[in-house]
C-alpha cells in the first residue's frame, strides 16, 4: 500500500480541488465542481463530499452559497500557497482525521434536529443538551424537521455546512432508513439517535424504556380495578418505539392472565387537534369502550382528556388516564396527569456528554457502539381512579 492509498478520502477530494485552482488558474467567485459531480468522480457518498466541501471552507479556499453551489474564494490563492509549503505543521493539518466532522478547525457547535418543540418532552430533552453542551463549552444549534424526511435531510446538511462537530438527532417516524444517517453512520461521523433507532443497524442511540413504561401504566391501572384497558398512539406508522410500548402494555396484561382485546390497540388514526365526532377515537371513548386508556404521547393524552369531557365522561371518575410524559406541568408539582415520566432532561444530558465523549474518541466510536435505556417511573396524579361500579 503506498502513500496515496492511505489519504483519507475528503482530502483527496480536497487536494484535487486545490489542484484545479491552481492549474486551471480559477479565480475569486469560479464555479467549482458539483457535489453530484464529485461524488461521481471518486465514487464517494454524499457525506464524504460535504465534509470535504466543509473543510475547504473553513480554510477559506471556497465560498459555499446553498443552493447555488460552492465557488473559488477570494483567499484561495494565499491558502494555496500556504498548503504547498513542505512544513510540519502543513503536513499535521492535512492530515489530521476525519473525526471532528470532516472539518480542520473545531467549530464548537453541535446540532440538535427534533420533529418538533410543540410538547414539554421536547423541551425539557433540549434544556438537559444545552445544559450539558454549556459545561463542556460547546453552543447548540437546533433545527427542526417537522417530521418531514427531506427537511430532516436538509437540516442534517446545513448543519454540515455550518461544520458542526457531531450531531444529536430524534428521528423522524418514517418506514425507510434516512440515507442521510446512513451516510454519517459509514463515513464515520459522530451522532447520536435520541428515542428511536434503525432496526438492524448499529448506532450510538439513547432513549427511555418503553416496555417498562407500558408495564408501569398497566399494573396501576390494574391495581385500581380496570380491566378494559385500551392503549393509544396516533403515529402515522408503527415505529420501534410504538412497537416496543404496545409489546409492553400486552406483556403485563399476559402476566396478569388476561387475554389480548385487538379492539384495546387503538393505532388507527392519525394525529389530530380539533376534536370532531366522526373521529374513530371520539366514538370509542362516548360508547365507553374502556374504562381506562394510556396514550403513547403527551399530546394525545390532553386530546383523549379533552375528548371525554366532549362526550360528557368525567375524569378519573368515568374514566382514568395515563399518558406517556406529562402534557400539562411545567414545574413538577403543578402535575395533574398521571404519567409515565422518562426523564427527558437526563436523556438529553446523557445523550450530549455521550457524544462529546465520541468526539473526543474516534477509535472508540468505530468500534464500540452504545445503547442506553434509561429506566422511567411512574407519576401518580389526578387523572386515574378507582374503577367506578356499575349502576
Amino acid at each position: 500500500m503506498n502513500a496515496m492509498d492511505r489519504v483519507p478520502l475528503y482530502q483527496k477530494i480536497q487536494d484535487y480541488i486545490r489542484s484545479l485552482i491552481n492549474s486551471h488558474g480559477l479565480k475569486e467567485g469560479d464555479r467549482i465542481p458539483t457535489e453530484k459531480e464529485l461524488m461521481e468522480r471518486f465514487n464517494v457518498s454524499k457525506i464524504t463530499v460535504v465534509n470535504a466541501l466543509t473543510g475547504l471552507a473553513n480554510e477559506n479556499v471556497i465560498t459555499r452559497v446553498p443552493g447555488r453551489g460552492s465557488f473559488v474564494s477570494s483567499q484561495a490563492s494565499m491558502v494555496n500557497a500556504v498548503e504547498t509549503r513542505p512544513t510540519a505543521s502543513s503536513v499535521a493539518v492535512r492530515h489530521e482525521p476525519a473525526a471532528r466532522a470532516g472539518a480542520s478547525t473545531k467549530s464548537g457547535i453541535i446540532g440538535l434536529i427534533l420533529p418538533s418543540i410543540h410538547d414539554y418532552f421536547a423541551a425539557r430533552l433540549t434544556q438537559g443538551v444545552q445544559r450539558a453542551l454549556t459545561e463542556k463549552g460547546y453552543r447548540t444549534v437546533i433545527m427542526l424537521s417537522n417530521s418531514a424526511l427531506s427537511v430532516e435531510n436538509e437540516a442534517i446538511q446545513t448543519l454540515m455546512d455550518m461544520g458542526a462537530e457531531g450531531m444529536l438527532i430524534f428521528p423522524v417516524d418514517e418506514e425507510q432508513y434516512n440515507v442521510e444517517i446512513l451516510g454519517m453512520k459509514l463515513s464515520g461521523y459522530p451522532f447520536i439517535l435520541i428515542d428511536r433507532y434503525l432496526p438492524g443497524v448499529e448506532t450510538h442511540y439513547i432513549a427511555g424504556d418503553g416496555r417498562a413504561g407500558a408495564a408501569l401504566a398497566v399494573d396501576h391501572l390494574w391495581e385500581l380495578g380496570h380491566r378494559e384497558i385500551a392503549i393509544c398512539s396516533d403515529s402515522p406508522i408503527q415505529t420501534v418505539t410504538v412497537q416496543e410500548r404496545i409489546q409492553g402494555y400486552m406483556d403485563a396484561l399476559k402476566k396478569k392472565g388476561a387475554l389480548i382485546n385487538p379492539a384495546h390497540i387503538i393505532t388507527e388514526f392519525a394525529p389530530f387537534n380539533e376534536v370532531k365526532e366522526d373521529h374513530p377515537l371520539y366514538r370509542y371513548i362516548r360508547n365507553r369502550m374502556a374504562t381506562a386508556y394510556i396514550t403513547l404521547n403527551s399530546k394525545l393524552g390532553m386530546n383523549v382528556y379533552r375528548t371525554a369531557r366532549q362526550c360528557g365522561l368525567s375524569v378519573p371518575e368515568d374514566l382514568s388516564l395515563v399518558s406517556f410524559d406529562d402534557p400539562t406541568a411545567i414545574a413538577e408539582d403543578m402535575s395533574v396527569f398521571t404519567h409515565v415520566k422518562q426523564f427527558e432532561h437526563e436523556i438529553g444530558y446523557e445523550a450530549a456528554n455521550k457524544l462529546i465523549e465520541v468526539i473526543n474518541d474516534k477509535q472508540a466510536a468505530e468500534h464500540k457502539y452504545s445503547k442506553m435505556i434509561v429506566k422511567p417511573e411512574l407519576v401518580v396524579r389526578q387523572s386515574t381512579g378507582p374503577l367506578k361500579p356499575v349502576q
